[in-house]
Protein backbone atom coordinates (compact mmCIF):
# COMPACT_ATOMS: atom_id res chain seq x y z
CA UNK A 1 0.00 0.00 0.00
CA UNK A 2 2.99 2.45 1.15
CA UNK A 3 4.56 1.54 -2.23
CA UNK A 4 1.42 2.23 -4.27
CA UNK A 5 1.15 5.83 -2.91
CA UNK A 6 4.60 7.62 -3.16
CA UNK A 7 4.06 5.51 -6.80
CA UNK A 8 0.89 8.04 -7.51
CA UNK A 9 2.38 11.05 -5.94
CA UNK A 10 5.53 10.52 -7.82
CA UNK A 11 3.46 10.66 -11.09
CA UNK A 12 1.39 13.29 -10.23
CA UNK A 13 3.95 15.54 -8.78
CA UNK A 14 6.53 15.26 -11.25
CA UNK A 15 7.39 15.58 -15.12
CA UNK A 16 9.92 13.57 -15.79
CA UNK A 17 10.50 14.63 -19.20
CA UNK A 18 10.72 18.04 -18.54
CA UNK A 19 11.72 17.59 -15.31
CA UNK A 20 9.46 20.04 -13.30
CA UNK A 21 6.45 20.07 -11.29
CA UNK A 22 3.19 19.09 -12.88
CA UNK A 23 0.65 20.05 -10.39
CA UNK A 24 -1.49 23.63 -10.47
CA UNK A 25 0.32 26.25 -8.00
CA UNK A 26 -2.75 25.93 -5.70
CA UNK A 27 -2.17 22.44 -5.24
CA UNK A 28 1.29 22.86 -4.73
CA UNK A 29 0.35 25.53 -1.87
CA UNK A 30 -2.27 23.10 -0.70
CA UNK A 31 0.93 20.68 -0.25
CA UNK A 32 2.65 23.48 1.09
CA UNK A 33 -0.12 23.76 3.88
CA UNK A 34 0.61 20.19 4.56
CA UNK A 35 3.71 20.39 5.51
CA UNK A 36 3.60 23.01 7.69
CA UNK A 37 0.78 21.05 9.55
CA UNK A 38 3.15 18.08 9.54
CA UNK A 39 5.79 19.94 10.90
CA UNK A 40 3.66 21.17 14.00
CA UNK A 41 2.76 17.68 14.25
CA UNK A 42 5.94 16.35 14.68
CA UNK A 43 7.14 19.27 16.85
CA UNK A 44 4.85 17.53 19.71
CA UNK A 45 7.26 14.50 19.67
CA UNK A 46 10.00 15.80 21.97
CA UNK A 47 12.45 14.62 24.89
CA UNK A 48 13.84 17.07 26.86
CA UNK A 49 17.38 16.41 27.77
CA UNK A 50 18.84 17.05 31.18
CA UNK A 51 21.99 18.89 29.91
CA UNK A 52 20.52 21.65 27.12
CA UNK A 53 17.55 23.41 27.24
CA UNK A 54 16.90 22.44 23.58
CA UNK A 55 14.91 19.27 23.40
CA UNK A 56 14.87 16.55 20.29
CA UNK A 57 11.39 17.17 17.98
CA UNK A 58 10.94 15.33 15.11
CA UNK A 59 10.40 18.73 13.46
CA UNK A 60 14.13 17.95 11.55
CA UNK A 61 12.15 14.77 9.82
CA UNK A 62 8.91 17.04 8.49
CA UNK A 63 11.42 19.81 7.36
CA UNK A 64 13.76 17.19 5.42
CA UNK A 65 10.49 15.44 4.03
CA UNK A 66 8.59 19.17 3.15
CA UNK A 67 12.11 19.94 1.29
CA UNK A 68 12.55 16.82 -0.62
CA UNK A 69 8.98 16.39 -2.04
CA UNK A 70 8.08 20.17 -2.34
CA UNK A 71 11.17 21.60 -4.60
CA UNK A 72 12.89 25.26 -3.55
CA UNK A 73 10.24 27.44 -3.50
CA UNK A 74 6.93 25.06 -1.93
CA UNK A 75 9.67 23.69 0.65
CA UNK A 76 10.44 27.12 1.68
CA UNK A 77 6.89 28.38 1.87
CA UNK A 78 5.58 25.50 4.11
CA UNK A 79 8.14 26.01 6.41
CA UNK A 80 6.95 30.12 6.27
CA UNK A 81 3.47 29.14 6.75
CA UNK A 82 4.59 27.11 10.17
CA UNK A 83 7.13 29.45 11.69
CA UNK A 84 5.04 32.50 10.94
CA UNK A 85 1.81 30.98 12.29
CA UNK A 86 3.64 29.76 15.05
CA UNK A 87 5.02 33.62 15.68
CA UNK A 88 1.26 34.92 15.16
CA UNK A 89 0.21 32.64 18.08
CA UNK A 90 -0.58 29.41 16.97
CA UNK A 91 0.66 26.73 19.78
CA UNK A 92 2.41 24.35 17.05
CA UNK A 93 5.99 24.98 18.41
CA UNK A 94 7.24 22.61 20.71
CA UNK A 95 5.86 22.03 23.79
CA UNK A 96 2.39 23.40 21.95
CA UNK A 97 3.72 26.83 22.59
CA UNK A 98 3.63 29.88 19.89
CA UNK A 99 4.34 33.45 20.18
CA UNK A 100 7.22 35.79 18.87
CA UNK A 101 8.51 34.82 22.48
CA UNK A 102 9.97 31.65 20.69
CA UNK A 103 11.94 33.04 18.11
CA UNK A 104 13.91 34.52 20.74
CA UNK A 105 13.90 31.21 22.97
CA UNK A 106 16.38 28.98 23.23
CA UNK A 107 15.51 26.82 20.13
CA UNK A 108 14.72 30.47 18.15
CA UNK A 109 17.07 30.00 15.63
CA UNK A 110 16.48 26.62 13.98
CA UNK A 111 13.15 27.62 12.92
CA UNK A 112 15.06 30.02 11.02
CA UNK A 113 17.23 27.12 10.34
CA UNK A 114 14.04 25.18 8.77
CA UNK A 115 12.97 27.96 6.21
CA UNK A 116 16.77 27.79 4.72
CA UNK A 117 17.22 24.07 4.74
CA UNK A 118 14.17 22.99 3.47
CA UNK A 119 14.69 25.67 0.82
CA UNK A 120 17.86 24.94 0.09
CA UNK A 121 16.95 20.64 0.27
CA UNK A 122 14.29 21.52 -2.56
CA UNK A 123 16.24 23.36 -5.10
CA UNK A 124 18.87 21.21 -4.87
CA UNK A 125 16.65 18.05 -5.22
CA UNK A 126 15.07 19.22 -8.60
CA UNK A 127 18.91 20.12 -10.25
CA UNK A 128 19.82 16.17 -11.25
CA UNK A 129 18.27 12.47 -11.16
CA UNK A 130 21.15 11.64 -8.99
CA UNK A 131 20.47 14.24 -6.49
CA UNK A 132 17.14 12.57 -5.86
CA UNK A 133 18.52 8.71 -5.83
CA UNK A 134 19.33 7.51 -2.20
CA UNK A 135 22.69 8.53 -1.64
CA UNK A 136 22.17 12.08 -3.44
CA UNK A 137 19.15 12.98 -0.93
CA UNK A 138 21.57 11.37 1.99
CA UNK A 139 24.35 13.79 1.33
CA UNK A 140 21.62 16.90 0.61
CA UNK A 141 19.81 16.29 3.81
CA UNK A 142 22.88 15.93 5.91
CA UNK A 143 23.94 19.30 4.97
CA UNK A 144 20.23 20.57 5.58
CA UNK A 145 20.62 19.00 8.84
CA UNK A 146 24.12 21.16 9.35
CA UNK A 147 22.21 24.50 7.87
CA UNK A 148 19.23 24.28 10.76
CA UNK A 149 22.28 23.54 13.02
CA UNK A 150 24.38 26.63 11.62
CA UNK A 151 21.47 29.14 12.49
CA UNK A 152 20.22 27.00 15.78
CA UNK A 153 23.68 27.77 16.72
CA UNK A 154 24.80 31.63 15.82
CA UNK A 155 21.36 32.65 17.44
CA UNK A 156 22.45 31.15 20.83
CA UNK A 157 25.95 32.62 20.47
CA UNK A 158 24.20 35.93 20.06
CA UNK A 159 21.14 35.99 22.00
CA UNK A 160 21.68 34.25 24.52
CA UNK A 161 25.01 34.76 25.08
CA UNK A 162 26.61 31.53 24.60
CA UNK A 163 30.33 31.12 23.66
CA UNK A 164 30.82 29.02 20.67
CA UNK A 165 31.80 26.18 22.08
CA UNK A 166 29.22 25.96 24.33
CA UNK A 167 26.41 26.72 21.56
CA UNK A 168 28.11 23.62 19.74
CA UNK A 169 28.33 21.06 22.99
CA UNK A 170 24.25 21.82 24.13
CA UNK A 171 22.59 23.03 20.77
CA UNK A 172 23.95 20.99 18.07
CA UNK A 173 26.32 17.82 19.69
CA UNK A 174 23.47 15.94 21.71
CA UNK A 175 21.29 15.95 18.00
CA UNK A 176 24.00 14.92 15.62
CA UNK A 177 23.15 11.18 15.81
CA UNK A 178 19.48 11.21 15.91
CA UNK A 179 19.62 13.65 13.22
CA UNK A 180 21.06 11.70 10.95
CA UNK A 181 18.72 8.65 11.72
CA UNK A 182 16.07 11.00 10.39
CA UNK A 183 18.59 12.60 7.53
CA UNK A 184 18.00 8.60 6.51
CA UNK A 185 14.70 8.10 7.05
CA UNK A 186 13.47 11.32 4.97
CA UNK A 187 15.60 10.10 2.22
CA UNK A 188 14.48 6.75 2.07
CA UNK A 189 11.08 8.12 2.08
CA UNK A 190 12.12 10.77 -0.52
CA UNK A 191 13.89 9.20 -3.26
CA UNK A 192 10.99 6.51 -3.15
CA UNK A 193 8.54 9.07 -4.46
CA UNK A 194 10.52 11.22 -6.31
CA UNK A 195 11.95 10.04 -9.96
CA UNK A 196 15.83 8.55 -9.78
CA UNK A 197 18.75 7.46 -12.00
CA UNK A 198 16.50 5.42 -13.95
CA UNK A 199 13.36 6.85 -14.01
CA UNK A 200 15.44 9.89 -15.87
CA UNK A 201 17.48 8.00 -17.98
CA UNK A 202 14.07 6.26 -19.30
CA UNK A 203 12.46 9.72 -20.01
CA UNK A 204 15.84 10.65 -21.99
Amino acid sequence: MLTLVLERLRLARWDEAADRHVLSAFAMVILSIAGACLTGLLAQLRIYLLFTPVPVTGQVLAVLICGGFLGGGYGLLSQVIYVGLGAAGLPWFADGTGGVAALIGPSGGYLIGFVMAAYFLGAATKRSAEARALEGQMMLMLIAVGIIYFFGVLHQMLVLGWSPLQAILLGAAPFIAVDVVKAVMAAMVTSAALPGRSSSAQAD
